[in-house]
């Protein structure tokens, strides 16, 4: 297989490409693709407290689709600095106003192969203390509120489909295979 052309369609936040594909009894094809490069997510618990902090954020995408505005998730962001547990950091602190202990590498997978660019880096990790109250993040679209919960309430949303983001629903189950006497009653 061999990418013989490569046309960019649209830059903005992110890029959307046509690309012309030759297979190798010489056929050919065309794809699209969605390339904005690679990502972070964190799940931030306090393990004394048994809590955990996400945000609650509107995502176009979604809205289109159920009409929902806003999805609640584990906090991510766009990998900006050489590491990407750094920027795990840096949105734990600009969307919650919370402060991250010692980061617990997850995985990294591709969150679309067929589609996107996006590699995404996960981590859980600790913190201590209350999120802000009120509206977080820095970009002016930006429309986010960090939501402590219970841990065992964030079980009953991952058992009962009421987490509709993967990435959140692959670390909230994670910690629960790690850390399972965290969300004992």
């Amino acid at each position: 297989m061999e990418i013989t052309h490569i046309e960019t369609v649209h830059s903005g936040w992110a890029k959307f490409l046509i690309a012309t594909v030759r297979l190798a009894d010489g056929r050919t094809f065309r794809r699209e693709i969605e390339d904005h490069g690679a990502a972070a997510c964190v799940l931030p618990y306090d393990a004394e407290r048994r809590t955990a902090v996400l945000v609650r954020q509107l995502r176009l995408p979604v809205y289109y689709m159920t009409r929902e505005p806003h999805t609640l998730e584990a906090i991510a962001g766009i990998v900006d600095e050489a590491d990407p547990a750094e920027t795990a950091r840096r949105e734990a602190d600009e969307e919650a106003g919370i402060e991250l202990g010692a980061l617990e590498p997850v995985a990294q997978g591709w969150t679309m192969p067929g589609v996107s660019t996006e590699r995404m880096h996960l981590y859980l990790a600790t913190y201590r203390g209350r999120p802000r109250e009120g509206r977080g993040g820095v970009d002016e679209d930006e429309d986010i509120t960090a939501v402590e919960l219970a841990l065992d309430e964030l079980a009953q949303l991952a058992d009962s489909g009421g987490l509709a983001d993967v990435k959140t629903l692959v670390l909230v189950q994670t910690l629960r295979l790690r850390r399972p006497e965290l969300f004992l009653k």
